[in-house]
């Protein structure tokens, strides 16, 4: 009788031994594949371009400079005419994060800075100029940077940035619903992301 219950000891121990280490390999299976899934979906979102606009402007540059000490001055003077098309997007190939299976954790690091591309089309009109003070490179080089200058002024008083944020915090809201639907958590550095509205909480360049 003794041996029929040691036997029967050793196989429920057996059994529940291999049952133990079976729902652990599943468990381990499915922490890797959940990982995975979440490294892919960051990899799917790549280099995003997240809005567009277009200015126009019209400027008059002037340069005049002093001959012979204040005895002559020459002048030399354009109409030049911008046409320029701006992208501001966020390379989220640059995201810094952290996957962590034993907390089932996705934890956000660092989100890069926004990406402001200018491109200006600018064509010179009534260019004039007295024969002592010729245009030269160095005036249409400072031509371009008081274009660009003026250009980022109007994109800074324009809603582009806030336009490019909220098309980033939408793509960043994708990562908080895969999380959820895997039973995992998302994170901020140390801030917990516990809803989607949560995002417009918080400063992303703390």
């Amino acid at each position: 009788m003794r041996k029929i219950l040691f036997g029967v000891v050793i196989t429920l121990v057996v059994l529940f031994t291999f049952k133990y280490c079976g729902e652990k390999s599943e468990d381990k299976i499915v922490l890797q594949e959940n990982s995975t899934l979440i490294q892919e979906q960051i990899k799917n979102v790549g280099k995003l371009v997240v809005t567009e606009g277009h200015f126009s402007e019209v400027f008059t540059y002037k340069n005049s400079k002093s001959i012979f000490g204040d005895w002559l001055e020459a002048e030399k003077q354009a109409i030049v005419i911008v046409n320029a098309d701006v992208t501001v997007g966020y390379d989220l190939s640059k995201l810094e994060y952290k996957i962590d299976e034993d907390s089932k954790t996705l934890q956000i690091l660092n989100i890069p800075d926004e990406e402001i591309n200018i491109n200006p089309d600018l064509e010179y009109y009534d260019i004039q100029a007295d024969f002592l003070n010729q245009f030269e490179a160095k005036d249409y080089n400072d031509i371009k940077e008081t274009v660009k200058a003026s250009l980022m002024k109007k994109i800074d008083s324009s809603e582009l940035k806030s336009n490019a944020q909220n098309r980033l915090l939408s793509e960043l809201s994708k990562f908080y619903i895969l999380t959820k639907s895997l039973g995992w958590t998302l994170k901020y550095n140390t801030t917990p992301i516990e809803s989607i509205e949560s995002f417009k909480t918080i400063d992303f360049k703390l």
